[in-house]
């Protein structure tokens, strides 16, 4: 009978470490009796070194306490969603749905599954959906303002053949160059419409090039690197890619001056991400090249609003920018997003990574 029951237990435990879910037991006193490998990973910490602690120490949340604390006393799970937890190893904060269900007076059966990730695809397929929506919309109205734009110019070039008043010829001059000025500015909004060339890029050759523009046009503003050297080559347009870097780079140094801020800082980083998920595909290895700033932060009202074409939080700012680097990492299969407060804004660009064989890598 005894070893019936040993069996059974030993069974359950290794269902319970094998789960993916994170799961936890604590003891009528809330501190950690047990834990499984998924909850280790998670908070990045060992059974070991934090069995016995209080679950509030574990998780840096009191408020969690409280709503153990009454499933206990009342003896009925209770689910908490989208909850923010900064674990005691890792500083780091997590967003976590959790589920508490007592199973006696002393035990405390606690699940928890992490929802950053899953938020961040969610955010990156609205924002693809988002950019697509605004592509259409933009290629329509590129048309139906182009077509009289060329009526327009056409007219005014056949009236200047017909005046002899060199005043009057002026006039329509201006005519020609507003309309071109508008047809540049329709174009514009579309952003890059050639092909990509796929060719190997070093990440930190583009990086190198948008730094050293930066420093010549923002002398005021300082500029730190922070490279992983390991990053591989990226296949994709080094031009394209320098672009849309020094579009979002200075779009931050720009708004450091506009704001007037105490010693600007801006920092050029690279890290490599695996296994991420951009819109519905998954890569094996990404690159992430984040822009960051000590500025004002993005505006509130601008947050969902930001990579729209002609969206400008400066009065004298065209709002093309941001939304013409959005459409060059799209063509590169991949995206950028950004996490804004005052005093840090971080814009992400993520691109996928393909290995290239050694041939075709830079020397």
């Amino acid at each position: 009978m005894e070893d019936a029951i040993y069996q059974d237990t030993t069974m359950h435990q290794r269902l319970l470490e094998h789960l993916t879910t994170a799961v936890l037991l604590l003891d009528g006193k809330l501190r950690v009796r047990w834990m499984n490998p998924a909850a280790e990973a998670l908070l990045a910490v060992s059974l070991s070194r934090v069995k016995g602690i209080s679950l509030d120490t574990l998780l840096g949340d009191d408020s969690i306490d409280e709503v153990l604390a009454k499933a206990r006393d009342a003896f009925h799970p209770y689910t908490q969603r989208e909850a923010r937890i900064t674990p005691l190893i890792n500083s780091e904060p997590l967003t976590v749905d959790y589920t508490v269900t007592p199973l006696s007076d002393d035990e405390l059966l606690l699940e928890v599954e992490p929802r950053d990730r899953l938020m961040q695809i969610s955010r990156e397929e609205a924002l693809t959906t988002r950019q697509e929506t605004i592509k259409v919309l933009a290629r329509g109205l590129a048309h139906e303002v182009k077509n009289p734009l060329g009526g327009i110019r056409g007219a005014a070039q056949l009236l200047e053949r017909d005046l002899a008043d060199p005043a009057l010829r002026e006039y329509t001059h201006i005519i020609v160059e507003e309309v071109d000025r508008l047809r540049d500015l329709v174009d514009s909004m579309l952003g890059p419409n050639y092909i990509v060339k796929h060719e190997p890029v070093n990440i930190h050759k583009v990086l190198e090039r948008v730094r050293a523009l930066l420093i010549a046009e923002h002398p005021n503003v300082s500029i730190s690197r922070d490279y992983d050297p390991s990053l591989p080559d990226l296949s994709g347009d080094e031009a394209q890619m320098i672009q849309a870097v020094l579009n979002v780079a200075r779009n931050a140094v720009q708004a450091m001056n506009d704001a007037q801020t105490p010693e600007p800082t801006l920092i050029l980083r690279t890290r490599s991400r695996r296994q991420f998920t951009l819109g519905a595909e998954r890569h094996r290895l990404v690159s992430e090249v984040a822009v960051i700033d000590n500025g004002p932060g993005v505006p509130d009202t601008l947050q969902e609003t930001l990579f729209y074409p002609m969206v400008s939080g400066r009065s004298e700012g065209s709002g093309l920018g941001l939304s013409i680097a959005q459409s060059i990492l799209h063509q590169h299969q991949g995206l950028i997003e950004c996490d804004s407060r005052p005093g840090h804004t971080e814009f992400r660009l993520l691109i996928p990574m393909v290995l290239l064989s050694p041939e075709k890598r830079h020397d």
